[in-house]
Parts: C-alpha cells; structure tokens; sequence
C-alpha cells in the first residue's frame, strides 16, 4: 500500500508551487484530479509543466456552466485535500472555502497565496519567484562583485513553497486521523521565502545590512569554488574548525593563522576585515597545482569535494541513477520525457512515477464523483498539527537541525540528540536550531547509549543526520532501532543516498551546488557562482519534513514503522525540476551570468534613483507600447530618474508588474509582513539589542502554534529528556557523573559573523 492511498485530492492551482503539492500527493498515491478553466494553466509551455503535474488526471471546467460547477462542487465536498491559490480562484469557481469547510468535516484546505493572504502586491497578481524574491530580499542577499542585487536562473523560492507546503498538508492529514476533523492551512509565497531564507532573515534589527560585495564565491575562503592551476574550478567543502584547519594544511598556507588578524582561530576567516585577504591567499596557493592533485589531497583528508559540472549531465550521473532520481515516461502530448524522480525513499509504503501528466480537454463527466464527506465535527485546539509527536534528531550543521526545527514549528516534540561536546557549529546555526529541546549524551558508551533507547521506545520518529557507516558503528542504525521500537519512522538523510558508487561519502550545500550543476547554471558563460543561501541544506530539511510527516501518517494507517531515505543530491535534483525535465522540442533552461540582473529586456532589474526595482513583462509589441506611452523612448534611462517607488508606481499604472528590490533590513521593517506574524523578535544575552527571527511559517486554522523560537543550550533539556523516558533521576546522576550525560543552561543568544 501506498503511503497516500485512499487520499483524494482536488488541485486548483496552477504555476509551479501549487502543483508541486499535488505531484508529491500523487508520487505516493494520492488520487489527485487537476481543474482548469478555459484559460489553461499558464505552466503548460514550461517544461516543468510535465514533471509537477505527473500522475495526475486532469479537467477543464466552463466556469459558465452550471453542470459542469455543480460537479466540481461535488467535488469538493468528497475531497480530502483541495488545493488552491486562494479566495479569488475559489470564487471564480462558484467555491467558498468557508461552505467547503462547513459542509465537509474532514476536509485539509490548502492555501498558496503568491505573496501574502488577502492580496499580491504587483500587477496581475500572479505567481511570481522572480519579484518575490525581489521584494523579499533573497535577490540582494546574494553575494556579488558589485554589490548589487542579483537574479537566481531557479525558481527556488516556489520551490520550497511547494515543499514545505507538502509537509504541513500531510502534518494536517496526520491530525485529521487522530482527530477526525479537517481544517485550513495557508503557506503563502512569503512563508516559502521565510523557509528558503531563514538564516538570512536571522539579524540583529540595528545592525544595518552586510555587504553583498564580496565575490561570486561568497564570503567564506575555505567554502566555496575555486579554479586550480589547470583552469578546472573545484568546489570545497572546507566548513567547520576541522576541516578549515586541515585545508589551510594542505594548501602549505597554516602560518596565516598565526597573524594577529586572524588570533589563531578558522573562525576569524569570515570575518569582514579579513576574508578578501584570506580568500587570496587560498586562491593563489590553490592555483599553484593542477585540480588532480587538489583532488587527491582533499580525499585523503576526508574533506568535501567536487569537480564543478555542467547540469546537462546530472540526470546521467551514476549516483542519481543509482537512488532512482531519474524518471523516464510516454507522455502522449510530449513524447518521451526524463524528468527527475522521487526524492524520498519509503521501505514500506515507497511512491513512484504513476504517468504523465493530464492532456489538455480532460472532460468531468468521465470522472465519477467523490462520496461526500461527513459534516464537521467541533474539533480539539491544539499548537500544531503535530503535537503530542515526538521527533528525535541527530546530527550537526544545517540540514538536520533545520529539519528539527520545522517539525517543531509544526508542534511537534522535538529532541535534539547532540554528542556532550556539542554540534561545533550550534552557534552559527542559532537560525535552524531554534525549537528543540538538547539531549547531550555520549552514544559511544554503552551507559548512554542504553539511555538513548529508553528515549528511542517513546519517540514516534528519528531524523539520522550523521556521516554514512557512524549510525551502524554506534549501534543507532535502524534495525537496532526498529528492535527497540518497531513503530519508528526512521529518515536517514545523506549527502549522496543510501546506495551506489558515492553512497559512504559525506558531503555538504556548497559541494553539492558545484557537483549538480547549480553553480554553473548560476554563471552561465562566466565564472561558476555560489548560491548564498543554502539552498540544498534548507531544502532538504523541509524534504525531511515531508519524509516523517509521510512516515508517521503511514503508520497511524498500517501500525508499523518503517526506514525512509533522502539526500542532499536527491534535493538538488528536485530544485532543478523545471531546468532539468527534457523531451522532444522541448526549450532550453535559460543560464545566467555574474552578477545577473533577469533574462529579457522588460523581464529583469533596472537601476532606479536611490535603488532597484524589478520588472517583469514579455517583450512584445504591447509591453513596448505600454512602456513608450508611460516613459518615453529610453526606459532605462528614464528609471534612473525615479525614485524606487515612484518607479514601481509607474510600472504598474502601466499594467506592467514591477516591485522594490529590498534588502533585508527593509523587509524586516515592512509593516504588513510584521502583521502577518512574518518576525519574531527575541532579546540577545546582552540586554542591549534584539535577534530577529523569521516568525511563522504555515497558518492552520484550528492546530496555529504561536510565538518566538529560541534554540536550546546544550544539554540544557538531558535530565527532562531521560526522565520523562522513564529513566530514574538517580540513574542520571550517574550518568552525568560518568560523563555519558552532560547538562547546560540556556544558550547564549548571539549571533557570529556570516559565513555565507
């Protein structure tokens, strides 16, 4: 059986995000009937369309025909899952979501607003990653040589709307099989920024913005691309004190940590003053010997790595045929198509590729309707769909703890299982780690490790971040743990997968953008450019989030647990769904540059007086009318006169969608974005000043959990943790006399320099 069966879901939407929610739904055996309206959905010219709408069956409703309404109202109320852009979409239809929700008890409303509920700021109101990311402030969050805002060639943003978008759709279903009831759940295109951008958002208030000058490399010497002596650029995954201190070994180049500058430590690498003197300094000696050479020596010392590739080639790497991520199908309107496949791994209840995606002309009277479901029932308040859930999480850096944190934003019990040293980048990772609750425990002796089992028999799933062969050697790997708890939902997440020629490797974001072909993608015919943001971290925390929320939902329907994997590499391919999906006659994905301001003369960001706006219009007769009556013969020259709102109020009286380019200091300070519950604010250990922090991330009608999250200190929750798992106190005083426990206080709220 399917992790999804039985599950019927209505999908309205259109895009990209929207339809990424229905394609999950359906890769793990939803039944998912896609709507649309005269109009087709616009996505049908993208080569994306084929991947995100795969699996589907497919209607096209005359919103002027009573008959053909009356049945998509059926519809809904025997859905379990209805998908939609919001009210508008919904009215147009005949539809009201609060008659959907009074006549249908168990229904999950999903809500994807392109910006914020109740409106989009730009003309047309259409979804957009383009001036989301704009007016959001990825776009000048991205490093540059010129400091100025620069354009992704990926749609990220939407996404990781889609995906995070999945987890709580699938974390409400869970509380609909304890609870019986339905509700609303609204992820918005803002709340896929806050998930894409979450360490970006995390800030000191006063502190002014960061310098995006720094390069096309980013900010951090030892963790980024660099060219070799053979011209051959090499993605280095030097991060961390270990292996920032290996690296600068190998490159003959240690004695800089001996300049007062740097005080002895890796750390002061990223420090403003000192990374474009540190980033020479690894360039030239880098540039002393060909690749081969660089390559041997980073093997030999255990340290990520990857010859920066071209994405043309990803979906014929051996490792992503190797964990099934390459999907081949007939699609009658396309012919044959390689699209990517499914990043997550379920032992029990596994998705595939169920077809392609519907034909255009789809009628509904050749769909049977649904039963309708039973009227509503006063269902429990609860803070999130997943409270009363218990998450364990190990590992360290981002992806895992970044996974911890969005299940704990969905209520859930989280429990973060760190060694008694601690996660060596806990103070830099303040933005992920925030939610959870710090067990320090030594896994490596046998008196701590059977404390972990007695916390393993409550836990309902376990997300395992550690470096592949370290779970089997601590005895924490899943059939060791399944004997304990056979109700377990065990995610296993990796750099690469579970099997195949780089399976044992660990690797990280930044080596894993050069090996996909994102960092080549970025710089097109210039240099290779490094994404700021984390991307494959972030999103794979919320791919992980998916996997449990999958799990879990399987097990409260069979009984059983069972082991499910993702990847780092699995994610990447799934963040190039539209880029990567080929067929016959299908279009090019479009590449950028250094420094890439948009790919067309009315579709990109212009200079303004004082600022950037972003337009974005097809270039054809009507845009170029439009453009000459509103600003003359020389637009670009005409924008420079203006400043940026007067800009964007121009633009669109015009009729042509355009925002502010923003960066981050002004995103926090927007008043309709601090409405929304978009920030928290949390006082900093100095008393002094304030830590920002992205607020919250999914709406639910009837589960909303509320309020600021801070991270733990370490060990700050060990003795609760044990006790609560039926471990008697005076055992953990043992423990913690042996050194197997270690207990702490609160961490100190501040944050470090970026590294990104």
């Amino acid at each position: 059986m399917s992790a999804m069966h039985d599950i019927r879901v209505l999908d309205l939407t259109e895009g990209t995000a929207g339809p990424i929610v229905g394609m999950f739904l359906a890769d793990f055996g939803a039944d998912v009937v896609k709507v649309e309206q005269a109009i087709a959905d616009p996505a049908r010219h993208h080569t994306g369309f084929a991947m995100w709408n795969r699996g589907k069956r497919g209607v096209v409703i005359d919103s002027s025909d009573a008959t053909q309404l009356s049945w998509l109202r059926r519809q809904a109320m025997g859905a379990d899952v209805l998908l939609t852009s919001g009210a508008p979409q919904l009215a147009a239809l005949g539809l009201d979501s609060g008659e959907l929700l009074r006549h249908n008890g168990r229904l999950v409303l999903v809500e994807m607003p392109p910006y914020l509920p109740g409106g989009t700021p730009w003309a047309g109101g259409h979804e957009s990653a383009a001036l989301l990311a704009a007016l959001g402030g990825q776009a000048w969050r991205q490093s540059s040589s010129s400091g100025e805002p620069v354009e992704s060639v990926y749609p990220t943003v939407l996404y990781s709307q889609g995906l995070w978008a999945t987890a709580c759709t699938v974390a409400a279903l869970i509380e609909r099989e304890r609870s019986g009831c339905g509700q609303r759940v609204t992820v918005s295109g803002v709340n896929g920024l806050m998930q894409l951008l979450t360490s970006g958002l995390v800030v000191n208030p006063d502190a002014g913005d960061l310098s995006t000058a720094v390069g096309l490399g980013g900010r951090h010497p030892t963790y980024t691309r660099i060219q070799a002596g053979d011209g051959v650029w090499v993605a280095v995954g030097a991060l961390g004190r270990k292996f920032e201190a290996e690296f600068l070994r190998i490159l003959g180049i240690s004695d800089i940590l001996a300049e007062p500058r740097m005080g002895g430590l890796t750390d002061n690498l990223v420090l403003p003053e000192n990374f474009a003197w540190a980033r020479e300094k690894v360039a030239e000696a880098f540039r002393a010997a060909p690749s081969t050479d660089w390559v041997a020596a980073l093997d030999a010392a255990g340290i990520p790595y990857a010859i920066v590739a071209d994405r043309r080639e990803w979906l014929d790497h051996p490792q992503i045929r190797a964990i099934g991520m390459r999907a081949e199908l007939d699609d009658p309107e396309r012919g044959r198509v390689v699209m990517p496949g499914i990043p997550i791994q379920l032992s029990a209840t596994p998705g595939r590729v169920r077809g392609p995606a519907p034909v255009w002309g789809g009628r509904c009277d050749t769909i049977a309707p649904w039963d309708e479901q039973p009227a509503p029932i006063a269902g429990p308040i609860r803070p999130g769909p997943l409270h009363g859930l218990t998450v364990l999480v190990t590992g360290a850096f981002v992806a895992t703890p970044f996974s911890g944190f969005l299940l704990a934003e969905l209520g859930a019990d989280v429990i973060r299982v760190e060694p008694v040293s601690g996660d060596p980048f806990r103070q830099n990772a303040y933005a992920v780690s925030r939610g959870m609750r710090s067990l320090a425990i030594d896994l490596k002796s046998a008196g701590g490790r059977a404390a972990f089992y007695d916390v393993v028999r409550h836990a309902d799933a376990l997300i395992d971040g550690l470096r592949p062969g370290a779970t089997a050697a601590l005895e924490i790997d899943y059939d060791h743990l399944a004997a304990v708890n056979p109700r377990l939902t065990v995610v296993s997440m990796s750099a690469y997968g579970h099997t195949g020629p780089m399976s044992h490797l660990g690797g990280v974001d930044v080596v894993i953008q050069g090996l996909c072909g994102m960092m080549r993608a970025e710089g097109g015919d210039g240099e290779p450019v490094v994404n700021t943001i984390a991307v494959n971290d972030n999103a794979t925390a919320a791919m992980s989030a998916v996997a449990v929320t999958l799990g879990i939902f399987s097990r409260l329907r069979t009984g059983v647990g069972q082991h499910i994997f993702d990847s780092l590499i699995g994610t990447a391919t799934y963040l190039q769904s539209g880029e990567l999906t080929t067929y016959p006659d299908a279009a090019d994905s479009p590449a950028g540059a250094p420094d890439y301001k948009g790919p067309g003369r009315y579709d990109r960001m212009y200079p303004v007086k004082n600022g950037w706006i972003r337009m974005q219009a097809p270039d054809n007769d009507d845009t170029r009318a439009r453009l000459t009556a509103a600003f003359g013969g020389d637009l670009a020259d005409a924008l420079l006169a203006l400043e940026p709102d007067d800009a964007v109020a121009a633009l669109t009286a015009a009729g042509v969608p355009a925002v502010r380019v923003r960066k981050i200091g002004d995103v926090i300070r927007d008043p309709r974005l601090l409405e929304s519950e978009f920030l928290h604010l949390v006082p900093a250990s100095d008393g002094r000043s304030f830590i920002s922090a992205p607020g919250r991330y999914a709406t639910f009608s009837r589960t909303g959990r509320f309020g600021p999250l801070v991270p733990p200190g370490l060990g700050e929750h060990s003795r609760a943790v044990l006790v609560e798992a039926g471990v008697a106190p005076e055992r953990v005083d043992e423990l913690v006399a042996a050194g197997d426990v270690a207990e702490g206080g609160p961490i100190e709220r501040t944050l470090k320099a970026a590294y990104r």
